[in-house]
């Protein structure tokens, strides 16, 4: 087994443990479209139709992104010098305010720190991203610029970078089919029928008296 495997295993059985708990009453609904799961080949790679709730999909698409993530981080401190150097020096410089979203388990790494108000509601006296916003340390001084010779450097390091991502990312989605029947029974089992019942409840209520 490759480590892309084995971190695939480890991360769908993670997956599996969580969702029992999940419960449409227990996550809000997402006002804007979440770029990491819309259209993703990992779900794809799953075999999760587009109707099973964003939640549901979130949970297994950012697993699956970590994993790409800490692989190409790992090569790009390997054999990046540059690259990674660069990064490191974003990451300090941005270090030192309040980040609402820092340390997030996976089924809300990514979303909006946020609720929306309620129709009709209040606004809300004050909001995580706006305390972010005001926690932000001071703007760094300016580095200096780089040579034409560094940007060639750091432009190729880049490319390496995403070919790196790009190579996990299809040997991932590899990996995920092999659980095609573990997550699709999974869904079935634990999704649907509360799905189902939400919307059987909606259609009671839509029903004109008797």
């Amino acid at each position: 087994m490759s480590v892309v495997e084995d971190r695939v295993l480890v991360a769908v059985d993670a997956w599996l443990r969580w969702l029992p708990s999940w419960s449409p009453g227990h996550h809000r609904g997402r006002a804007r479209v979440c770029r990491r799961c819309t259209g993703s080949p990992l779900l794809t790679a799953a075999g999760i139709g587009r109707d099973v709730p964003h939640q549901v999909t979130h949970a297994l698409t950012t697993r699956m992104q970590r994993i790409i993530d800490r692989i190409v981080d790992d090569f790009t401190q390997q054999e990046l010098p540059m690259l990674h150097a660069e990064l490191t020096g974003e990451e300090q410089r941005a270090s030192g305010g309040y980040d609402p979203s820092a340390g997030l388990e996976p089924e809300f790494d990514g979303l909006d720190p946020d609720p929306d108000p309620a129709d009709g509601s209040q606004p809300y006296l004050f909001t995580l991203a706006g305390l972010a916003a005001e926690a932000q340390p001071p703007a760094p001084e300016p580095r200096p610029p780089l040579t034409a010779r560094e940007r060639e450097v750091l432009r190729a390091e880049i490319a390496r970078a995403d070919e790196c991502a790009e190579t996990v990312g299809n040997e991932l989605c590899f990996a995920l089919m092999a659980h095609r029947t573990r997550i699709e029974t999974a869904i079935e089992r634990f999704v649907e029928p509360q799905v189902q019942a939400l919307l059987d409840e909606l259609s009671a209520g839509l029903e004109p008296p008797q």
